[in-house]
């Protein structure tokens, strides 16, 4: 794209709302002059803070919204109350009406990917959206979808997650032909439920130029960086997530009570400083804030509702990406030569 990418932001999301949306936005502009925003929320909350952002407020559009949704609101209650009116809903309406490119929201996640659904609609023989989200690795960072959008999947869902994964790899890591493989309960043909199995085996027999499949993966091979697209459904991908996001609190926490036990552990933690704050940056989850739906007629982001500024600005930088690199036409083109049903 020559021209500015324009990203509707829902100011109101999150734990914390425009107090982190807004500084996440300034930083975001500093990374990507081209971003024009349009910014969704309560007028007296935010214009204050805009004012605090020269930059932003040239680079911004304000529209007022008297509705936000709240982080525990359920997704029927946030639909019938902020349909048309809520700034999640007009940040991504904006999408609809092509007025942004992308959309970026910390709010209520089922309440985002409701809102979303109905107004964007699913792209043309894609039944259901999925998350991606991008998961640190030993050398590097992998895809994993879907970490939570639909529980349960047959095989050609898995299948159609699969290519919509990819394009993203090949957006975000910038391959021609990125490794997918489907996370299961062991890497023989054999194993596995049969929707796994089928997939696993329309994967094997499409050989498709956008795409090598590696075969199936199990849970370790997500740390490892195995392949660059892990497909699962949505319930043992959002159990994954919460594990790793689990097992990398504990062991800081673990770390740091060790590192405090004794004297010479205090000592050996100065020596040793540098290396553990090589590895925080490394396990930093703001860093890979974002998760993007996919299968959507439009590109809309979820940032983790508990981040900072720098976790929101990596969530805007993944929209950003996926709306410069134009992701919709990339799942398109992929979609109409696979073999399960998508071809034109």
């Amino acid at each position: 794209m020559s021209k500015p990418v324009r990203i509707s932001l829902d100011a109101m999301g999150g734990d914390h709302g425009p107090s982190i949306v807004i500084p996440g936005a300034a930083l975001a502009l500093e990374r990507h002059p081209d971003i024009r925003f349009l910014i969704f929320g309560n007028e007296t909350a935010i214009a204050p803070l805009l004012d605090a952002h020269p930059k932003l407020k040239a680079a911004s559009e304000l529209r007022h919204t008297e509705i936000s949704i709240a982080m525990d609101e359920k997704p029927s209650q946030a639909i019938r109350m902020g349909r048309g009116k809520s700034s999640m809903w007009k940040a991504v309406q904006a999408v609809r009406d092509r007025e942004a490119d992308a959309a970026v929201s910390a709010g209520n996640t089922g309440a985002l990917m409701a809102t979303a659904k109905i107004c964007l609609k699913t792209m043309a023989h894609i039944e259901r959206p999925a998350i991606a989200a991008m998961w640190p690795t030993m050398r590097g960072e992998s895809i994993v979808l879907d970490v939570g959008a639909t529980i349960g999947a047959d095989a050609g869902h898995l299948v159609d997650m699969a290519i919509m994964g990819a394009a993203m790899a090949r957006i975000v890591f910038d391959l021609e032909r990125p490794t997918v493989g489907l996370l299961n309960v062991g890497t023989e043909e054999i194993k596995g439920i049969e929707a796994v199995k089928e997939a696993g085996r329309i994967l094997k027999e499409m050989d498709a130029p956008y795409l090598e499949y590696r075969g199936f993966v199990e849970g370790d091979d997500i740390g490892k960086g195995t392949v660059d697209v892990v497909v699962t459904e949505g319930f043992t991908g959002n159990i994954a997530l919460k594990t790793a996001e689990g097992t990398a609190k504990q062991i800081g926490q673990y770390l740091r009570s060790a590192m405090s036990r004794t004297l010479m552990a205090k000592i050996g933690y100065l020596f040793a400083k540098q290396a553990f704050n090589a590895l925080k940056d490394k396990m930093d989850p703001r860093k890979v804030n974002g998760g993007l739906f996919l299968g959507l007629e439009g590109v809309v982001v979820k940032s983790h509702g508990g981040t900072d500024e720098l976790g929101f600005a990596s969530a805007i930088d993944v929209a950003y990406d996926m709306a410069h690199f134009e992701l919709m036409n990339t799942i398109r083109s992929m979609l109409e030569h696979d073999p399960v049903g998508h071809e034109a």
